[in-house]
Formats: C-alpha cells, structure tokens, sequence
C-alpha cells in the first residue's frame, strides 16, 4: 500500500470519527478519481482551478438569498443602520483582501501550502472548522510573513 493511499484512508478515519461529511466526501471523490484512471486529466485541473471553483460556489450560495428576495436593498438599508453591519462589512473587505493575497501564496510556496492544507484538515476533522481555512489562513500568514519582514528590517 504506497504512502498517499494510507495517508487518504488515515484522513478517511479521521472524517469518519470527527463525523465531518465534508472530508469524508472529499476523501472518497478523489481515492474515486484516482483509482478510477481519471486522475491525469481531473486532479491537475483540481488543483489549477479548484479554489476558485470553491470559492466560485461560496459566492453562489451567499447570493441566493439576494435572487430568491429574501434579502432586497430594503434590507440592506435597514442593515446598514446597526454598528454590526457597519463591523460586518469591514470585516468582509478585510478577509477578502487577506484572502487574496493568500490565493497567491498558496500558488507560490508549495511548502506552505502543505502546512496550510494540513492545518486546515485538523480544524475540519477535529474542531468542526469548515475548508475554506487554507485561503484565508495562507492570508493570514502572508500578513504575518511580511509582519515579520517588516519588523526584522526595523531591527537590523
């Protein structure tokens, strides 16, 4: 049995345990288009395009509200009138932003990206996080790699 094999079938167990859907779907697609001879032509793709497929499919679901009318520009109005929204909408800037720079990061720095990923497999598996940690957590330490950057120069 070759080492990603086990290393699938160890996060499988982990999914199973922790009882997140979400790995265990995400295991089994991709033992499914590896062992089923589509791995050559699906899995580059996969990981050429597949967070902003992600991401693509987060925008969706967040706008269906917004096309179904259960959310209108009424509501946006009213909404705007709270200190939370006000802090809500920074927020989404901010991690958006952050987010950003982390899609480049992950594209950039294989070994980061393998930190990321696997930090990202422990908060789903054992903290109920939910998969888009890798984005804004490569934002996230993009921020504090040009932190450190910034203040060592300050140092010397």
């Amino acid at each position: 049995m070759n080492q990603a094999l086990v290393f699938m079938l160890l996060l499988l167990a982990v999914g199973f345990f922790a009882r997140n859907v979400t790995l265990m779907t995400a295991v089994a697609v991709l033992l499914i288009l590896y062992y089923g001879g589509m791995a050559g032509s699906v899995l580059p793709f996969l990981q050429e395009r597949g967070i902003q497929i992600g991401v693509t499919i987060i925008t969706i679901a967040v706008l269906v509200p917004i096309v179904t009318g259960e959310i209108g520009l009424q509501d946006l109005r009213q909404a705007m009138g709270s200190s939370y929204a006000w802090i809500a909408l920074v927020s989404g800037v901010f991690v958006a932003v952050i987010a950003s720079n982390g899609i480049d990061l992950l594209q950039s720095d294989p070994h980061i990206t393998t930190a990321l990923v696997f930090g990202t497999i422990l908060a789903v598996a054992l903290f109920g996080g939910v998969a888009v940690g890798p984005v804004i957590g490569a934002g996230i330490a993009y921020l504090a790699m040009r932190a450190v950057q910034f203040f060592s120069g300050l140092i010397g």
